[in-house]
């Protein structure tokens, strides 16, 4: 740790029991002492590392006197204390840090100073693929899978973690990164050689952020901004706005903490805090259990905001007993968050905030949210209406005729022959009864109610015998990630209305793929410790996986007669999961819907069958007496799920899983580990390529050019996600992807995803753009499609195709977009690719934080159109060629332009003209353009030329 220039004398001694500790007292600076939490450990962070040069008592200064009503205009430099790491976005870092080692000898560095100099560690989490599910040993299958199609890449990552200082990686089948961080990983409160301060981090996946319910302030950033601040380099930022929300009343009987998350999700996103810190503040907050708050601050990136700050208080420390922290580390944590102001009293005085909301959690609802969004908030009780009214969007199939009374009772009595209307080639639903198999009552995903969209499609499956599915049908049911499998609340809860649908002789429908896929392993422990296990095998739910499964994409294959009567019939399946995450084509190539729900709903669906379901008016099934049983007969109790966990759960648990959390299976310690400081590249390898940002890179960057005769790669709409452009999905037969590994000898059933692939540019850049949910309005079809007008008549084309052609002929590319552009998962992918496409700019009319700063990383200038104009404003079809003029501006060294001039000209030879706002908004993101992205920007610091 450099030492501080502590101009401010405001280093001091810290006495916690027999030990002591220095630390940089906030009250040295005056006016620290009333800033919101978020920004007094920012004040810390600064007076702690300032050097002069690039932090100063200027920029101390600027923290103290934040005006709470301005907009942010200051540049500061923060220093996390350590990177958390995913192994999807992680292996791309190690990668990045490979090659750098050479790179920097070739410019006359050395080698062995390419380290984190800070703790970086990795949890993969990410590779685990749900192929068995619904039996015994699936989790054993699952996870054999696992290590054979991802030997190479952790090979790859146990040399990395041999061979760098300051890099552990925890082996898979452990948990998911963000559980396994705030059980585990997260100190709060540093011990740095006998110095004391705030733990901070930054992680290369979004949901970083879930540690904020711990005190802990970080959020998501892109791997490479990443991987400089592991070799040193600060995080640039503007002092941010804080936004305020005040939490009152107590959460009622019924509601869950994602109830919780999703009413706050709907509230913040309504609001607008991208860029923004939300902090919770209140005497409720008080009463918001851990767990809870750790679910709110993994939603931070789907409500926008950068961080969702929760302070340190008894609850705080309850957590850290719980989980197995010693007993010197949390009263550290303790005795320091008093010292500094950072410890929340009871009726503490409120600071000032830059805005304000407030919820009682009191009014607080029972949700779901869908079908493609994380904010878009459905109250349960009208689930059904609104499914029937997206139901248009995601169909052309036709509207059913009214149904009998008898018809729409068939989804769930399961023994009635109903008309399917129009649908002349199939005039019968039929519906076997299944009580010898699936106990207590038939199956039909297809309810038959009137002046809906409808198509029921028989289905005839070795394992559940016949069925009938229809629009709605649930094909993904999965317990998972970490937002609420880390809640001890909602997973017991889940287990007990398992119990007791089972119970009542209910269980998943047979066309349901089932998946539970706990955070940690933990929840494995208190589910046997409780005995559970046996009732969620019961209705369906065994355990596959410990990794975040479906909600990165992982969800495995539908059985065959599942998809093929999906895919043949055009059916609009759905998904329900417990995640964070539910963009078009993430969770399952045939599944169009997706709904973010509790774990407890997740069951409920998966009895139910269908999204097009009443909880309140229609019954799940039947019992053993033939009664009718609804959602609210099998819902557990508060008390019920509170009394199981005071007897399930202890600290003594926590302390045994994670004993030994870096040592792995007899699999992880068996790998056959490549030696030496330098990585031996395999020329044939698939998985792991040396990266080729550096190749031919001069010792002095070249000046920036203006942009001349661009074409437009693609054109895309509002709310386009960094899973449209970089999916981490399966790969499809016959893209250039899948042509890349045929050619390459890789068998189809070894094709894996592009998240375990993004070790391999060649792979990942003919996968940009490539969702096949994409909709590039160049083109009439979704998926990765563009028209290339290197050929004549300008034909469709891939876009990793067209973007080889128009390389070819040297013509350079943008993107035109149109709002919140790059929402979603922190995939520097989606920066890489866009530029390896051969991307000089990204045109849009806002974007989301951490894309825009990725781009930039990548030297790829972030433009936004005029305010209050979008492409469809000014009559831009894409069919133009862009002149750029005014970037060469930032080759002075200190001007960032406000606007450059664009010029679209038409094949008419009309032009349009505007003035894109340029959105390298500090001069640290400037030097980073200037160097062609940041790694280029780092490597030649560390070979000093």
């Amino acid at each position: 740790m450099t030492e501080s220039l502590n101009s401010f004398d405001a280093k001091r001694t810290l006495e916690v029991g027999d030990k002591s500790y220095d630390y940089f007292a906030l009250d040295a600076v005056p006016g620290m002492e009333k800033l919101p939490y978020s920004l007094k450990v920012l004040g810390e962070n600064l007076l702690r590392t300032e050097d002069g040069k690039n932090v100063t008592t200027e920029h101390i200064e600027a923290i103290a006197n934040w005006d709470a009503s301005a907009e942010p205009s200051k540049e500061i430099q923060f220093t996390p204390a350590r990177v958390l790491m995913q192994d999807f976005t992680g292996v791309p870092c190690v990668v990045d840090l490979a090659t750098m080692r050479e790179a920097v000898s070739t410019l006359g560095g050395n080698p062995d100073d390419v380290n984190p100099l800070n703790p970086a560690e990795m949890v993969i989490d990410h590779s685990v693929i749900v192929e068995s599910f619904g039996r015994p040993d699936s989790i054993d299958k699952n996870v054999e899978i696992e290590y054979q199609r991802n030997e190479e890449r952790y090979q790859f990552l146990r040399w990395g973690a041999e061979n760098f200082s300051n890099f552990k990686v925890v082996p898979p089948g452990t948990g998911i990164v963000h559980q396994v961080n705030i059980e585990y990983l997260s100190r709060v409160v540093f011990d740095n050689n006998g110095v004391a301060y705030p733990d901070t981090c930054i992680g290369t996946d979004s949901h970083t952020t879930m540690q904020n319910g711990l005190g802990i302030l970080g959020w998501g950033v892109g791997g490479i901004e990443a991987e400089a601040a592991m070799l040193g380099q600060p995080v640039s930022m503007l002092i941010p706005r804080i936004v305020g929300f005040k939490l009152t009343g107590d959460i009622p009987v019924g509601v869950t903490a994602t109830d919780v998350v999703l009413t706050i999700t709907d509230m913040l996103r309504k609001h607008g805090v991208v860029g923004k810190i939300v902090e919770f503040y209140g005497n409720g907050v008080k009463a918001v259990p851990l767990a809870n708050r750790a679910t709110i601050g993994n939603m931070s990136p789907e409500f926008g905001s950068t961080a969702a700050m929760f302070p340190i208080d008894e609850e705080t420390i309850k957590y850290l007993h719980l989980t197995g922290r010693d007993e010197a580390d949390i009263a550290r944590v303790e005795a320091y968050a008093k010292a500094q102001g950072m410890w929340l009293e009871q009726d503490a005085p409120e600071a000032e905030y830059s805005e304000y909301l407030e919820l009682d959690l009191s009014t607080v609802v029972p949700s779901i949210a869908g079908p493609k969004r994380p904010q878009d908030r459905i109250l349960l009780n009208e689930a059904k209406t609104t499914f029937r009214e997206q139901l248009n969007d995601f169909t052309d199939s036709p509207v059913a005729e009214d149904r009998s009374p008898a018809a729409e009772k068939m989804g769930a009595e399961g023994e009635a022959q109903a008309d399917s209307g129009d649908k002349a080639e199939n005039p019968k639903m039929l519906v076997d009864d299944y009580n010898s198999a699936w106990p207590g009552h038939g199956e039909s995903a297809a309810e038959g109610s009137a002046g809906r969209r409808s198509n029921p499609v028989k289905v005839e499956s070795g394992a559940g015998g016949e069925f009938t599915v229809d629009h709605g049908m649930v094909g993904v049911a999965a317990i998972t990630s970490c937002t609420n499998t880390s809640n001890p609340s909602v997973m017991i809860g889940a287990a007990l209305l398992a119990r007791k649908a089972a119970e009542k002789g209910l269980r998943s429908k047979p066309w349901v793929k089932t998946i539970m896929a706990p955070g940690s392993q933990v929840v494995d422990g208190y589910y046997k410790r409780a005995d559970l296990w046996k009732d969620l095998e019961a209705v369906g739910f065994y355990l596959a996986g410990f990794g975040c499964t479906t909600c990165i994409g992982n969800s495995g294959p539908l059985p065959a007669e599942v998809s093929a009567a999906i895919n043949d019939n055009d059916l609009a399946a759905t998904a329900v999961l417990s995640g964070n995450r539910n963009f078009e084509g993430r969770i399952s190539p045939d599944v169009k819907m997706n709904y973010l729900a509790s774990p407890l709903l997740v069951i409920a669906y998966a009895i139910a069958g269908t999204m097009d379901f009443d909880f309140e008016t229609q019954p799940l099934g039947q019992d053993q007496e033939g009664n009718d049983v609804f959602l609210k007969d099998v819902w557990p109790s508060t008390q019920e799920i509170e009394d199981t966990i005071a007897g399930a759960i202890s600290r003594e648990m926590y302390l045994a899983d994670y004993a030994d959390v870096f040592k792995g299976d007899e699999a992880w310690q068996n790998l056959d580990v490549p030696t030496g400081k330098t990585y031996d590249w395999a020329e044939d390898s698939t998985y792991i390529r040396k990266a080729p940002y550096f190749d031919g890179m001069p010792t002095q960057p070249e000046p920036v050019s203006d942009i001349k005769g661009a074409r437009v790669l693609a054109k895309l709409g509002d709310s386009v996600t960094t899973d449209h452009i970089s999916p981490a999905s399966s790969i499809k037969p016959g893209t250039p992807a899948a042509n890349y590994l045929d050619e390459n000898g890789v068998e189809r059933q070894d094709y894996n995803s592009f998240g375990s692939r993004r070790g391999n540019h060649e792979v990942m850049v003919r996968g940009t753009f490539a969702n096949i949910r994409l909709r590039n309005q160049l083109v009439d079809v979704a998926g990765g499609y563009t028209r290339d007008f290197t050929q004549e008549g300008a034909p469709q084309a891939f876009i990793y195709d067209a973007a080889q052609n128009y390389k070819a002929a040297g013509t350079p590319l943008v993107v035109l977009a149109g709002k919140e552009y790059g929402t979603g998962s922190s995939r520097d992918w989606a920066a890489k690719g866009t530029n390896l496409l051969g991307v000089k700019a990204v045109i849009t009319e806002s974007f989301e934080r951490i894309h825009r700063s990725n781009l930039i990383g990548m030297g790829v200038i972030p433009l936004q159109f005029p305010e209050g104009e979008s492409h469809e404003s000014l009559g831009l079809d894409g069919t133009e060629t862009f002149d750029i003029s005014g970037i060469t501006a930032l080759n002075d060294g200190e001007t960032i332009p406000q606007t450059v001039k664009v010029v679209a000209t038409k094949e008419s030879g009309e032009t349009v003209e505007f003035d894109a706002k340029v959105r390298i908004d500090t001069p640290g993101e400037a030097d980073y353009f200037r160097h062609g992205g940041i790694l280029q920007y780092v490597l030649r610091n560390m070979a000093n030329v």
